[in-house]
């Protein structure tokens, strides 16, 4: 049954004022936050040139993984080059905007010195067919595309740009080629598309020499990318030295190299005419043969159908949902209802069978009364094949005048062959559905999943906030779903309606489920391989499927006496501290009012205010965490705010979620709800219970075995730091995991020059807080709140941790830079995390990317391999018999429910199968094992 949701507004990002977009594209965009203020935008007479050569080669090599349009011309560079254009135009908002590129064949240069790049390699072949392509995408962002015959990309940006600046108007050239300093000037500015921006002082910073002399320091160094041979033993620096100290420009210092001394003297003047052609050569002509036409220059808006038809063509879905592009009319797919058969006889089942096996793959999907996979039945199978190639078969359809319908045991003995059998490829939206509902009411084991249209979409989208059929088809497919409310002709109402739907208009309906299912999941798989995320695709997530199926139908045991009891005490609790909150105060007031709250703490108290909200001066949890210091107030309501979360979240709600049939709680696990892969839960909402607090222990304790058995649980142990010691392939760190020492007294004793038995309990504490700090990008900020010291002993410990652990700077460094490139970052199993941010100009936004820049890929792997530990544990009880069924996963630990006979292997089994999980990794999984009768017990 599948789920539909209306699609959210997605933000149009053509960084054009509202009344410029197109109205085809523009949607609703979100409000942006309350602190943000107003964005400032470049001055309308600025005009930014862009060196396109020079960042095709740059796109090209930054992203390596193979992508390739609908014809398999390959396009990273494009991808890249794209994203570039996007940057600016999101980021700078240039009003006036021109891409310059080399144009075919050399340059003037090449008559004046035949052997000016003359050392440069062809491209690679997979490069060539790029370069018209990148010319293309210009036009399709309708940014003016401009190339001169005979003259190089930086004669015309040079050109353009004295031109431009000759009226006191602004330049800024975008471009990572140094070259192109000698053009700086008060009024010409370069930027390399991210962080760099270059003015006078920084060409003097880079060269030695203001930018009028950057051609004789070229002149005198030569150039190898060029092949520009310069004086020989000269470079750069020494060549800044030379002009400072003998009249400043080539020529001076040509008339006095007679009285310089040594070799260096000598090789000037033997190689002075070679010193006046290469600062020639390397001398930008400003007087191309081109017209600075304003208006031309001037940004417009891209024309949707022809940007459409680009980015469709080049499989370039990433930006038509950032520029707000729905697919374009002649892309919509085209869905005929009509062509949807019911199928009410065995007989016409049977054909229906014999084109799916003809077909070689069933797009699957139950019609059923409800959600709850343990309380729902079966209503109907909606079958797909091919496009317009759909049928329905009914079964428990109920109004007056219903049709005879076929039972279900007369269809699932016709399709119990296909639906079990693991070599028959089977498709769907949402598969755990499909396969919890087979298993739990008709007792089939659904083999052969091999597409999920919504766990595809999120391997692709993992920031998308739906997931929805009718989302996906909306976006991806231009085509509206038949909505749930259309056919049962109401939005609320019993859960189970959609038996009361006639059997024909319910085929249009299921049909229609499948038929789009099944476009869906092959238009996605080719996707999936070009980005490379198959490998995760097939041996993760699809396999995850049937474990999280079991997991959810197994449930856990909760004792609704003990939470009462616990909810209770907690109550009693409640009442003690607010008793105390009011006398500190001296005075009642509610304190789950932020209002209120803020009122006693910043007026009446006086204590220091922080971020000022639209209710008044924030009370949020780190403002108190600072004011807990300074009075007690503050401390307690922290206290208070824990207790009373616990007691509304999981005391009082728990009890409520224990199915009745089988007297456990069925908590959901879902693979798409964090884009780092992690798993999320939700009735109950199993990651956010404290697994240190006294309070979350009591919680804990209400999660028991069943009668003759025992919970296990199994945790792996400091996994991210290990992944950042393989990952960062830093030699100490992976000596300590590999000794199997005490990797937070192994840091204190590196970074605070002790010997390990000599760290104190602090200096531990310490170092544990800078180990997991670095991980998830703390600063010394933040790091100096945590630890109660100063900023600048923070930022002295993190400077000691990356000076002994240099390899671990280096590779948050190296992650920083590959998502600036690519604006994105992968775990080691492929999965992608987008950083739609990490070129923000808002510095919070920009952080934050960063910070995920650094994490994800450690954060990401352990998920992974979590959940690959999940599916080969899972497999080996299924293969060995075993009775033992894993019951929850949070964060790094699983649980499992054994039956005592089974403890003397199960254990074992489970710390085997989770620490052998990669064995290709550098250091030793850990995986710490505990037996109890409750879940807090067994820590």
């Amino acid at each position: 049954m599948s789920t539909k949701k209306s699609p959210p507004p997605e933000q149009l990002s053509l960084g054009m004022e509202p009344e410029a977009a197109p109205a085809e594209a523009v949607e609703t965009a979100e409000a942006a936050p309350a602190e943000a203020g107003p964005v400032a935008k470049p001055h309308d007479d600025t005009l930014y040139l862009i060196d396109g050569s020079g960042f095709i080669f740059r796109a090209f090599f930054a992203i390596r993984t193979p992508m390739s349009s609908k014809d398999g011309t390959p396009t990273n560079a494009v991808f890249g080059f794209t994203r570039l254009l996007m940057a600016v135009i999101k980021e700078e908002d240039p009003q006036h905007v021109a891409v310059i590129f080399d144009p075919p064949g050399g340059s003037f240069r090449n008559e004046m010195y035949p052997e000016y790049k003359a050392n440069r390699d062809d491209p690679p072949p997979e490069m060539v067919p790029q370069f018209p392509l990148c010319r293309e995408v210009t036009r399709a962002l309708n940014i003016p595309a401009l190339e001169v015959t005979n003259y190089e990309a930086d004669d015309v940006i040079g050109t353009l740009a004295k031109k431009w600046a000759a009226s006191g108007r602004k330049v800024v050239i975008v471009t990572a080629d140094k070259d192109l300093m000698q053009l700086v000037t008060e009024d010409i500015t370069l930027w390399d598309g991210k962080e760099k921006r270059t003015d006078i002082d920084g060409v003097v910073e880079k060269f030695g020499v203001p930018p009028e002399r950057v051609i004789d320091v070229l002149g005198l160094a030569g150039d190898a990318s060029d092949n520009i041979p310069g004086v020989p033993g000269i470079g750069v620096k020494t060549a800044s030295t030379l002009l400072n100290k003998h009249g400043g420009d080539l020529e001076s210092l040509l008339a006095a190299a007679p009285t310089i001394k040594g070799k260096r003297g000598q090789a000037l003047v033997d190689h002075a005419d070679t010193a006046r052609l290469s600062a020639e050569l390397a001398t930008i002509a400003c007087d191309a043969p081109i017209e600075l036409d304003e208006a031309a220059l001037r940004r417009k808006p891209p024309e949707p159908t022809v940007l459409r038809a680009f980015l469709e063509q080049h499989n370039f879905r990433t930006f038509m949902r950032e520029f707000g592009l729905a697919p374009r009319a002649g892309a919509r797919v085209k869905v005929d209802r009509s062509k949807y058969r019911l199928v009410d006889t065995e007989a016409a089942l049977a054909e229906i069978i014999e084109a799916i096996k003809a077909a070689g793959c069933l797009s699957f999907d139950l019609e059923t009364t409800g959600l709850d996979t343990l309380t729902a039945d079966i209503l109907g199978f909606a079958l797909a094949w091919g496009e317009n190639e759909a049928a329905y078969v009914p079964v428990g359809h109920d109004y007056p005048e219903a049709p005879a319908q076929l039972s279900l045991e007369t269809a699932l003995s016709a399709l119990r062959p296909l639906l079990e059998d693991p070599g028959f490829p089977i498709v769907g939206q949402h598969t755990k559905y499909e396969w919890q509902m087979m298993r739990k009411a008709c007792g089939v084991d659904l083999q052969g999943i091999a597409d999920d249209s919504m766990l595809a979409a999120f391997l692709l989208e993992p920031d998308r906030k739906q997931f929805s059929l009718d989302a996906l088809a909306n976006d991806h497919l231009g085509h509206q779903m038949i909505a749930f409310a259309e056919v049962t002709g109401t939005k609320k109402g019993p859960e189970d309606r959609f038996k009361t739907v006639p059997v024909q208009a319910a085929t249009e309906y299921a049909g229609e489920d499948a038929d789009v299912t099944l476009r869906l999941c092959k238009r996605y798989r080719p996707i999936l391989e070009d980005q490379g995320l198959m490998k995760v695709y097939a041996e993760i997530e699809l396999p995850l499927v049937p474990v999280l199926g079991r997991m959810e139908q197994w449930g856990i045991k909760i004792d609704p006496d003990l939470l009462k009891a616990q909810s209770d005490r907690f109550a009693a609790r409640l009442d003690e501290l607010e008793a105390s909150i009011h006398a500190e105060a001296g005075q009642e007031f509610n304190i789950a009012s932020p209002k209120q709250l803020g009122e006693i703490m910043f007026d009446k108290l006086g204590l220091e205010k922080g971020k000022k909200t639209k209710t008044g001066y924030s009370t949020s949890q780190d403002v108190l965490e600072k004011l807990a210091h300074d009075h007690a107030v503050p401390r307690l309501v922290l206290e208070w705010r824990q207790i009373a979360k616990l007691k509304n979240t999981y005391l009082d709600t728990l009890p409520g979620l224990i199915n009745p049939a089988s007297g456990r709680i069925h908590s959901s696990f879902r693979q798409t709800g964090a884009a780092t892969g992690r798993l999320s839960s939700s009735e109950p909402n199993l990651q956010n219970i404290p697994i240190r607090s006294a309070e979350g222990r009591e919680i804990r304790r209400a999660f028991v075995a069943e009668p003759g058995w025992k919970l296990v649980s199994a945790d792996y142990s400091q996994v991210e730091l290990r992944l950042m010691a393989h990952l960062s392939g830093d030699p100490t760190m992976i000596e300590g995991f590999k000794a199997g020492v005490d990797v937070h007294r192994r840091t204190a004793a590196e970074i605070f020059g002790v010997s390990l038995e000599a760290v104190t309990d602090t200096q531990r504490r310490q170092a544990k807080a800078i180990n997991f700090g670095i991980l998830y990008g703390m600063g010394p900020y933040r790091l100096s709140n945590e630890l109660e010291i100063s900023q600048t002993e923070a930022k002295e410990m993190i400077e000691r941790y990356f000076k002994r652990y240099p390899a671990v700077s280096a590779y948050l460094d190296e992650m920083l830079e590959t998502a600036r490139k690519e604006g994105r970052v992968r775990t080691m199993l492929g999965r992608i995390r987008p950083l739609p941010d990490i070129h923000s100009k808002r510095f919070s936004a920009r952080q934050h990317s960063e910070r995920m820049a650094t994490n994800t890929p450690i954060q990401g792997t352990a998920a992974d391999l979590m959940k690959l530990a999940m599916i080969k544990l899972d497999r080996r009880i299924q293969d060995l018999d075993l009775k033992s069924r894993i019951l929850l996963t949070v964060h790094d630990e699983l649980v499992v429910e054994v039956p005592e006979a089974e403890l003397d292997r199960v254990p074992d089994l489970v710390k085997t199968e989770m620490e052998t999980v990669w064995p290709e990794l550098k250091v030793p999984l850990s995986v710490e094992v505990g037996v109890g009768d409750n879940w807090a017990a067994i820590h």
